[in-house]
């Protein structure tokens, strides 16, 4: 099995709604993320992927879909307001944490057809959360 990973890195706000802690409030980060591809074989160039195949696709992906974005729980007041205000918002079901943000990225690169070791996600150079499915779950 090979391994191979690149980093991503994006911008965003934040808040979590109905924490106690300083997160409540409306934030920013500036996010870095691995992703991890697994691999059986090299290809006949003798990699296990190409990093600039996983740009295009991943890298594209963050840059027209997370980059400068406020990230918001559906339920959140803020999220009406901002939107109103034109602001673009990503909406989650729940609070956005980096652990949903890590699988919300997992689970996108995996329906890209790519096999995800694990995604890390860091919200603050000290501060990271890791996605990786168990074998159960890949039952």
């Amino acid at each position: 099995m090979f391994s191979v990973a690149r980093d991503f890195s994006f911008s965003y706000g934040h808040r979590l709604y109905r924490y106690e802690g300083k997160c409540r409030r409306l934030h920013g980060h500036n996010a870095e993320v691995r992703v991890e591809i697994l691999v059986d074989s090299l290809n006949e160039q003798g990699m296990a992927l190409d990093f600039v195949d996983l740009k295009a696709i991943v890298g594209t992906w963050i840059d027209e879909t997370l980059d400068h974005r406020v990230f918001l729980a559906k339920d959140d007041p803020l999220a009406e307001i901002l939107t109103a205000a034109g602001e673009p918002v990503f909406l989650f079901d729940e609070n956005p944490t980096a652990e949903r943000l890590a699988k919300m990225i997992y689970e996108y690169v995996e329906a890209r057809g790519f096999k995800v070791g694990q995604v890390e996600f860091w919200e603050t150079k000290n501060c990271r959360a890791t996605y990786r499915r168990t074998a159960e779950e890949e039952k």
